[in-house]
């Protein structure tokens, strides 16, 4: 088996899983009420439309982007600085503390250099130039969440991970140290060390699995950080379910949610939120801020890339969701942020440009490549 797809976990680690309650039939599984999503009469996407869908999936332009290295050098005034480094990668500054969830900085969401999703930008900054972090948050196993390159580099440090039952066997496979994993249940909380953050994980609503063998033998949820002063909650991957109101009653209201908006699809409404869904969940979680995560880097769905960012942008208002969107890479504290302006839209312009203003054809995995080459490489060390 390739080294990248993990490792099942074995001895007290997996006598640990099965204790739990949602360890059922050799597996995890969901247990939480779930409300609609597969539409009546929507069909799955089968793999012609994953390569040949007609929509424009990829940018065809470059996707803005800033530095955050020199605002991370300051503290933030509020006490809480967020900066997205794309798909559902967000380092978190919170009252003194560092976080990241879920580093992706390879080229790949796939367990081979040469195949599978490839992002269509670069991180704004690379993971060698990125401070070190108090702990590491992975949701769960996923290749685009889950990223062993990045892993690989990162089991150099000294940074401990906090993530999902089992998901330990695949960081400790890869070189973390075992005194560096903490594995959580779903309610169960970790106090990032010399701190007053704890972290609990939450549930979700998904699925795991890596490889062979491998499909829910490791537990994916949701995270809930809150620190003295300040509170953000990360959704990991998942669909739509009552599991928000449980969050909100259990433990109250966050400052700001970062929530699925991206690779989704009608069929896909018990795994994945959408835009629309990830706006109810929002709804029900009753946050002050909203910041849509898991969109504008890999080709994961048969939507354009930019519409999740566009439909939340457009309904939000109606709603009254205070949404915080800022650009790839800007470092910024959402409670103190400015309206969110619609950066992809300029993208989308240039795109048109270059066509006839109404078709917008598939980008191919070459000219993704040709348009990478065209902007600084990122090395992981």
């Amino acid at each position: 088996m390739t080294r990248s797809f993990g490792k099942r976990a074995t001895g007290l680690r997996l006598e640990r899983m099965r204790a739990s309650k949602l360890w059922r039939d050799g597996g995890f599984r969901n247990i939480h009420p779930q409300l609609p999503g597969l539409r009546r009469g929507e069909e799955r996407p089968g793999i012609g439309d994953f390569l040949w869908g007609g929509q424009w999936r990829t940018p065809g332009a470059p996707l803005p982007m800033e530095d955050p290295r020199e605002p991370w050098t300051k503290k933030p005034q509020s006490g809480l600085r967020l900066t997205w480094l794309g798909h559902s990668t967000v380092y978190i500054e919170i009252d003194g503390v560092r976080l990241i969830t879920d580093p992706v900085f390879g080229h790949r969401a796939s367990p081979f250099a040469l195949v599978g999703p490839l992002r269509f930008h670069r991180p704004p900054v690379a993971l060698r130039q990125t401070p070190e972090v108090d702990a590491v948050l992975i949701s769960h196993d996923h290749y685009d969440h889950l990223d062993y390159p990045t892993i690989l580099q990162l089991a150099r440090g000294k940074s401990p991970f906090i993530t999902a039952l089992g998901v330990g066997a695949h960081l400790e496979a890869w070189g973390v140290p075992p005194e560096r994993i903490i594995e959580l249940d779903w309610w169960e909380s970790a106090t990032v060390a010399g701190s007053d953050i704890q972290v609990t994980a939450t549930p979700a609503q998904h699925f795991s699995g890596r490889g062979p063998g491998l499909s829910n033998s490791t537990l994916w949820s949701s995270f809930a950080v809150r620190g003295p002063k300040n509170s953000v909650f990360f959704s990991g991957d998942t669909g739509l379910s009552t599991q928000y109101t449980q969050i909100k009653e259990r433990l109250g209201v966050f400052d700001v949610a970062m929530l699925e908006v991206g690779a989704y699809h009608p069929s896909w409404g018990n795994i994945h939120l959408g835009p629309e869904n990830a706006l109810r969940a929002f709804g029900l979680l009753g946050a002050r801020r909203f910041m849509p995560v898991h969109w504008s880097t890999f080709n994961l769905a048969m939507h354009s890339w930019d519409d999740p960012a566009e439909t939340v942008f457009q309904q939000a208002p109606a709603l009254g969701v205070e949404l915080f969107l800022p650009l790839l890479g800007q470092a910024q504290e959402p409670l103190r942020a400015e309206a969110p302006q619609a950066w992809w839209r300029s993208v989308v312009a240039a795109e048109r440009r270059q066509g006839d203003g109404r078709s917008r054809p598939p980008v191919t995995e070459g000219e993704q490549q040709r348009a990478i080459q065209t902007v600084p490489q990122w090395p992981l060390d």
